[in-house]
This record gives structure tokens, C-alpha cells and sequence, in this order.
């Protein structure tokens, strides 16, 4: 017999695995699979459904994922599931083109042959793109004080301006809520200090950068004061600016003249591009939108409006950043990828929390103003890093 393939929460399921309950199911007509509803799977027997709260593993080997709502194939790959496609307990898949019956019959079967449609969730092949090492390069770090926490990275950098990150740390901060004292600031301060003096970056090496959408918060001059005390500078940028420095780190050189970037911050999110030899930077709503009481379509209204000017040309792949972009990715990400493709906009009705969803809006209004279907996220990529390009 097949192992029953769900806990008791799913018992439809496990009753199909042999015995007198197989049989009176294969009579009544009410065989148990699995399809998309309401941007959810689940798991379909007859007019009864349940979603699911787990992966699930097929016999044949096929993982259906309910995060990703994709199938995960022996091979690794994915095939996102769309609304209303089937999949039988037999791996057998079908795309819904029209209206599916209540017991569709199998059209082909996934293992062997996954479905090849074109559509907007489906991630493009892996991004293979592998940077110059720097050569002899010179560590130099960086902090950056944003809208939702600090943020440290140290870069390995020589005179070409080739460059590789060699340590990164991401913390929360309770500053822009008010509810961090002065001394909470200074010691959390010293410590990113102390980390990057002792993995070897020297004190005129550390720079600190205020992010566009930090140096709006009111706790950011209680940070800035807390830093000059330590006798050191504190760099603010305006969204355009650090729009220029995402746009420096986050795009490869040889993808200048056919790709653009979107930096999803908190407080804002940056459009940015090449026009020629020059830089172009639009400045939308940031994923924390919500905070304001704006509403989703105006902000994807206004997305739509500043992604619309990025050239044709350039619009056929988007290396993006950004917490949002962050959560995307790490949910498909294949090992230690430095960059995942990410599903397309439509794959991610299941990501929670208000920044997440607000981040999504964003997303899909740039694919709908672009028509872009090939986002690549990078790991290793933050505007401050283009900050430290930038310097002499």
C-alpha cells in the first residue's frame, strides 16, 4: 500500500491509501488531489477541500511546497501552481486553461515532463553570474542606519573597483520608535566598531550612512549625536542619491546597458538605471507604506507611473533588493546561490505581515509596469556598499 501521505488533519488523503475506503471513494467519484484556491493548496475530495500547513511529498518524489505554492521536482526545479491547476496523487499535473471538473483527468505527468507555460510566477533558469574577484584589495566597512535596524558590511576592494562582501550583520533597532535611550545607541554602535576593527578594518575605514528613509524618523539625530561623540562622520543620503549607490553595487557592469535595478527600502524604494553613460533614479513609496494609512493603489499607481520610464531595453531583467526582496528570495533559494531568480509577482499571495504584503503591492505594480518577468535578487548587495565604491 501507499504510505498514507498526510497527518490525521488530512485523513481524505490517507484513507486513499488502500482498503474498502479507496474503493467507496473510486465509487462515489470523490478521488482526493490537489489544486490552488483562493491563492492557497489544498487538498480537494470531491466538494470537501483542505488547505495545507506543510509540504507534502508525493511516491514519485515530487514535494508539493504550500509557502511557494509550487511543485518541487526530483531535479530541484520548481513549477509554480497557478489558480485552479490540479495534481493528482500520482504526479500527474494538468494547467487549467478552462473550467476543470471535479475529477479531471491526468494530462501529463510532471515527473517526466513539467509543465512548460510561460507565465509571470514562473522563475527564469538560475542566474549564473559570478563577479571579478578583487586582487590585493583593501577592507572597508560600512554601517547603515535605516528605517527598521542597523546593518553592517565589510568589502574586500582593489584599485579596479572589483569587489567581494566579507561579512555582513543585519539587527533590528528600537530608535525609530523612540524607545531606545542614548546609551542603548552608543554601546550597540561600539560594538558594530569593535567587530569590524577586529576582523581588520582599520578606524578611518568605517564610514556610517543614513539611509533616505532613516534620516526622516525622529530618533535618527539622537543616533548621529551618538556618533560624532565617538568622533566620527555620519553620512546622510537623499533618495536619488541612494538610488545612484544601489544602482553602483547591486548592477553588474556587464548588465549596464540591458537591465535596471529596484531597491525596496522601508521608508522608500528606488527605480534606477543607466541612460547612456549617466545615472536615472525615480523615488516611489517605500514598504512601510502602510504605517501612513496609504492605500495599496495608490502606491501602486504611483509604482507604476516611475517604473514606467524605464526604457524597453533595459527592462527584461531587474536586480532588486530590499527586506521584502530579502523574504522572496530566501524562500526558493537553491544552496548558497549568491543570486536566486525570484517567482514572479503572482507566486507570493502567502507571504505574511503588513511590510510583506505592502512589499508585494510594490513588486507586482514594477512587473505590470515593466513587463518585466526576470527579478534577480543579490545577497551580497546594499546601496551603503555603493557608498564605499564611491569613495576615493
Amino acid at each position: 500500500m501507499i504510505k498514507p501521505l498526510l497527518t490525521s488533519l488530512f485523513l481524505s488523503i490517507a484513507l486513499l491509501a488502500g482498503g474498502p475506503q479507496r474503493a467507496q471513494a473510486q465509487a462515489n467519484g470523490a478521488i482526493p488531489w490537489f489544486t490552488v484556491q483562493n491563492y492557497a493548496v489544498v487538498v480537494q475530495n470531491g466538494a470537501n477541500s483542505k488547505p495545507l500547513d506543510r509540504n507534502v511529498t508525493l511516491p514519485n518524489g515530487i514535494q508539493v511546497e504550500y509557502r511557494t505554492q509550487s511543485l518541487r521536482l526530483a531535479d530541484g526545479s520548481r513549477v509554480p501552481m497557478q489558480e485552479g491547476d490540479v495534481l493528482s496523487l500520482n504526479g500527474e499535473f494538468i494547467r487549467k486553461k478552462a473550467e476543470i471538473s471535479p475529477a479531471p483527468a491526468p494530462a501529463r505527468t510532471v515527473a517526466a515532463a513539467p509543465a512548460p507555460a510561460a507565465t509571470k510566477s514562473v522563475a527564469s533558469a538560475a542566474f549564473k553570474y559570478q563577479p571579478a574577484a578583487p586582487v590585493n584589495g583593501k577592507l572597508k566597512g560600512v554601517v547603515e542606519l535605516g528605517a527598521s535596524g542597523f546593518n553592517m558590511f565589510i568589502i574586500r576592494i582593489d584599485t579596479k573597483r572589483n569587489w567581494k562582501l566579507e561579512k555582513s550583520e543585519f539587527g533590528n533597532s528600537l530608535v525609530m520608535e523612540n524607545m531606545a535611550t542614548e546609551e542603548d545607541i552608543r554601546n550597540g554602535l561600539k560594538t558594530y566598531i569593535g567587530k569590524m576593527l577586529d576582523f581588520g578594518v582599520a578606524g578611518r575605514d568605517i564610514h556610517f550612512v543614513v539611509s533616505s528613509g532613516a534620516s526622516m524618523a525622529e530618533g535618527t539625530r539622537r543616533i548621529v549625536k551618538s556618533l560624532e561623540a565617538l568622533k566620527f562622520r555620519v553620512n546622510t543620503v537623499t533618495p536619488e542619491s541612494e538610488g545612484v549607490l544601489g544602482l553602483q553595487a547591486a548592477m553588474p557592469k556587464e548588465f549596464a546597458d540591458k537591465a535596471f535595478v529596484v531597491d525596496m527600502g522601508s521608508g522608500n524604494t528606488k527605480i534606477s538605471w543607466m541612460d547612456g553613460s549617466q545615472p536615472r533614479t525615480n523615488s516611489t513609496y517605500g514598504a512601510k507604506y502602510y504605517e501612513k494609512g496609504i492605500e495599496d493603489a495608490t502606491v501602486a499607481a504611483d509604482v507604476k507611473a516611475k517604473a514606467g520610464q524605464v526604457p524597453t531595453g533595459l527592462s527584461k531583467t531587474c536586480f532588486i533588493i530590499g527586506g521584502v526582496p530579502y523574504e522572496m528570495a530566501k524562500a526558493v533559494r537553491q544552496g548558497d546561490e549568491p543570486y536566486t531568480t525570484l517567482l514572479g509577482p503572482d507566486a507570493y499571495p502567502q507571504l505574511g505581515g503588513a511590510k510583506s504584503k505592502a512589499g508585494l503591492n510594490i513588486y507586482q505594480a514594477v512587473a505590470a509596469a515593466t513587463g518585466c518577468t526576470h527579478f534577480v535578487f543579490g545577497y551580497d548587495t546594499n546601496f551603503t556598499i555603493g557608498y564605499l565604491l564611491s569613495l576615493p
